[in-house]
């Protein structure tokens, strides 16, 4: 039976499709604006402190939006005290980060001023996270209309904010530019949080549960942070070494594969807490689960890799000659949808089942091999070793999942013949 036949997982899917792709128009919009606002040396210093606190952003919620999306999806009756510990955890650690950030970002690299943290450190480790937690709220409900109309309202006010910016400054600093973001930013969090009240009541605070789902929510956040290394840690890099205008380049050209990423994403967003349901009946059928699904996101994944092939040239008419590198980098990097149409699918099976800590094990291993790879090919070959690092990072993650999976489906059937043997 088709994944999408009759059932909640199509309207789902084409809510965040919907929302993400009216979200694609303005972000397209948003990019071309913000590349004309700050050009390519002040969006790579941009890019370098956001890639920089991004992967410590992840630890801001400590899992606790994940954990409720785990334990809420099979039983709604749960939300008030998981949300409620969503609501102590996240400020109380992204204060703690801002802190932090603020001491070790100018220290990482001299482009770096302190305001400019500040201001890139509150929007991501504060509010986006509270955005994130509140979509995951409704997620956790399968009413993903919500989470698509918060994705859609962040990039509508950037794309405005951009435009404006333009229109009286013409050329703005990447410092002047996080400053801004940061006041959406804190206008969408308080709507999401809002939302979720009005939606299912107030949160309640259990002391008892925050304990208990403390050490699942650091798998859920580890497994985060491993994910924002080997998805930033180049652009952190690129920034540490100086290579602003590299870094530029090379991160519009990753903006246009995040972008290229939606339709594939919609539907493992969708079919998300559907893995938790089936879960519980084992591995077998969150591994049956991603197989049906890989069969609809692989396609469409190829469909877009060949999209960005033919269209790559039209990025520096449309955002400016600087930017002319950036059409060799999207082809190098255009395989990347396929990538991670496969490693997603079977990322949520072992998340799914129960298995968390092997799915960050497998992340974890993918996240040093990139930053070991990236510590040699960044220095000799710039933005194109970050490429090549991409590239081979999502492959070998691809090919850590599936086999970890079916590993797993091997234990499970060994120990149900066993369990018969006995039996008998």
């Amino acid at each position: 039976m088709s994944v999408f036949k009759n059932g909640s997982l199509a309207r789902n899917a084409s809510w965040v499709f919907l929302g993400q792709g009216l979200s694609v128009i303005c972000q397209g919009a948003y990019f071309i604006l913000l590349a004309r606002l700050l050009g390519k040396v002040e969006y790579g210093v941009y890019a370098g402190a956001f890639a920089m606190v991004a992967i410590l952003s992840a630890y801001s919620g400590l899992g606790s939006s994940l954990v409720l999306l785990r334990h809420v999806s099979p039983d709604h009756r749960k939300f008030a005290p998981y949300w409620g510990n969503v609501l102590i955890i996240t400020p109380a650690l992204g204060t703690a980060f801002i802190a932090l950030l603020m001491w070790i970002g100018p220290l990482l690299a001299h482009s770096y001023t302190s305001t400019l943290v500040f201001c890139v450190a509150c929007a991501d480790c504060l509010c986006t996270q509270l955005t994130i937690a509140a979509g995951q709220a409704f997620q956790s409900f399968e009413k993903l209309r919500m989470t698509a109309i918060f994705n859609l309202l962040v990039n509508s006010l950037r794309t405005l904010l951009a435009g404006l910016m333009i229109w009286r400054l013409h050329h703005a600093t990447a410092q002047q530019w996080a400053g801004a973001s940061l006041a959406v930013s804190l206008i969408a969090a308080a709507w999401a949080l809002f939302s979720v009240t009005r939606s299912y009541g107030r949160p309640s605070f259990s002391r008892q549960l925050l304990s208990l789902r403390a050490g699942e929510g650091f798998i859920f956040a580890l497994s985060g942070s491993t994910a924002g290394i080997y998805n930033n840690i180049d652009k952190a890099m690129l920034g540490h070494y100086g290579m602003n205008a590299a870094n530029g380049i090379y991160t519009m050209a990753y903006r246009v594969i995040d972008v290229a990423c939606i339709p594939v994403s919609s539907v493992s967003s969708a079919a998300f807490p559907r893995f938790f349901q089936k879960g519980v009946k084992g591995v077998h059928n969150t591994a049956a689960y991603a197989t049906r699904l890989i069969k609809r996101t692989v396609p469409i994944a190829l469909l877009t890799t060949i999209a960005m092939l033919f269209a790559a040239p039209l990025i520096p008419h449309l955002l400016g000659q600087g930017f002319n590198e950036s059409v060799f980098a999207l082809r190098w990097l255009c395989l990347l949808p396929f990538f991670r149409s496969l490693h997603s699918c079977a990322a949520d099976a072992l998340t799914g089942a129960g298995h968390q800590r092997l799915r960050l094990g497998t992340q974890t291993t993918t996240a040093a091999f990139n930053f070991a790879v990236n510590l040699y090919l960044i220095p000799h070959y710039g933005w194109l070793g970050a490429a090549w690092s991409s590239l081979a990072s999502d492959g070998l993650l691809a090919v850590l999942n599936w086999t970890a999976l079916a590993l797993l489906r091997v234990q499970a059937s060994k120990l149900a013949t066993a369990s018969t043997l006995v039996r008998r």
